[in-house]
């Protein structure tokens, strides 16, 4: 099975990843299908676009689009899958919602995307623990390398621009690349922000 302009996908493990293995039992996280936090959001490639030119190979393990697993109800209140749905091993997903790809052990940012995680708010007045709109760039994509910038650097980005992920136990925000805004320079008091919950995820 190929798609014309679409990828086809299946789920790495399960569509939702909400449980969480403590000794020999399941801790149920969260039963609600449409929250978007609980679903998953890693997939395996099954075949490429037949139009189209791609890194992404079969096989490639991607993160994907919060949406393409996800369940919803209806006004009937009827559960229906997402628009990507074929079956329950089968879904068809856009370029466009696919953020990054594995390849030799590493997440590689897709072209368009980038990852930043957040760095610590230094703000003794505000009750927030990350800075707003400012993080470091940890995968890049060939448009930034481009432009001079590489993993590691500091940079500013769009209000309301990004998307939690939670990657080998990094929270990070993928963020579309044409919503960074400015490039800054380490002024030797940024600390990166991860919470404790995102190690033990």
């Amino acid at each position: 099975m190929r798609g014309i302009y679409d990828f086809i996908i299946q789920p790495k493990n399960t569509r939702y990843n909400n449980s969480k293995k403590i000794g020999d039992t399941d801790l149920i996280l969260n039963t609600e299908i449409y929250n978007h936090q609980y679903v998953s959001r890693k997939a395996i490639v099954k075949s490429t676009p037949i139009a189209l030119s791609t890194k992404i190979k079969v096989g490639d393990e991607v993160i994907v689009h919060h949406n393409i697993f996800r369940r919803w109800h209806n006004v009937k209140g009827e559960e229906k899958n997402s628009r990507s749905y074929i079956n329950e091993n089968n879904y068809c997903v856009k370029e466009d919602q696919i953020f990054s790809y594995k390849r030799n052990n590493d997440w590689i940012a897709a072209d368009g995307f980038c990852f930043v995680k957040p760095i610590e708010s230094t703000d003794e007045f505000s009750s927030d623990k990350e800075k707003e709109c400012v993080g470091v760039l940890k995968k890049i994509d060939k448009t930034l390398l481009e432009f001079g910038l590489k993993e590691g650097d500091l940079v500013g980005f769009t209000p309301i621009s990004t998307y939690e992920f939670i990657i080998d136990g990094e929270r990070l925000y993928r963020v579309l690349t044409s919503q960074i805004t400015i490039k800054y320079e380490y002024q030797g008091n940024e600390k990166e922000y991860n919470p404790s919950w995102a190690n033990s995820s």
